[in-house]
């Protein structure tokens, strides 16, 4: 009798450890498909929903998780025309004023001027060679942030492999739609819509 309890407390303890280790490795969608609960707003971008995905092709601007996040792997779907400049930024540890200096950049930017921290790349932290290019199709990223350690893949194509950075070890996720280029008299323009239909996070 003993031993049968035995078996059957060691046989729920594994279960319970397995259900435990499933929940956290599932992924936990970030946007739910009708609306923008979980975000916050700042600059002047036109975010909106539209058949299902998150919009903006005007003004700049970001839309920002209202949770911070340490080690993860993050997962988007998103469609840009050529000349969006946008991003998914990650640990971002300023939510009101974002940048490349105090978050890590992911860059959607198939015409940016430097073009080795274009589509793909870290800005400043990991550059692309050659850059692959996002515009007019439905694209997906995952990136993994553990530590101090950045990995992305692009559309299957790990384009940032491993990178060692450890500036900024947690904080808020924020989308971007960029200004783009500037032109002679210094206004940026408007171009490039950005959709993301799909973000989703795992804890690490």
């Amino acid at each position: 009798m003993l031993r049968r309890s035995l078996v059957l407390a060691c046989a729920a303890l594994a279960a319970g450890t397995h259900r435990a280790l499933a929940q956290a490795a599932a992924f936990v969608p970030l946007f739910n498909g009708r609306d923008l609960s979980g975000w916050d707003r700042i600059g002047d971008a036109n975010w909106r929903v539209e058949d299902g995905a998150i919009v903006s092709d005007r003004g700049s601007g970001m839309l920002v998780s209202q949770a911070s996040y340490g080690d993860f792997v993050l997962r988007a779907e998103f469609y840009a025309d050529t000349a969006t400049n946008s991003g998914i930024f990650i640990r971002c540890t300023n939510p009101t004023t974002i940048n490349a200096a105090n978050a890590y950049e992911v860059n959607i930017w198939d015409e940016r001027p430097e073009p080795k921290y274009g589509t793909g790349a870290i800005v400043d932290i990991a550059a692309v060679d050659p850059m692959p290019k996002a515009g007019g199709r439905w694209s997906n990223f995952e990136i993994t942030a553990k530590g101090d350690t950045l990995t992305v893949v692009f559309n299957g194509q790990t384009t940032v492999n491993g990178v060692r950075d450890g500036k900024h070890a947690s904080g808020r996720i924020a989308l971007q739609h960029g200004a783009g280029i500037r032109d002679a008299a210094g206004v940026p323009n408007d171009r490039g819509v950005i959709r993301f239909r799909k973000v989703e996070i795992r804890t690490l």
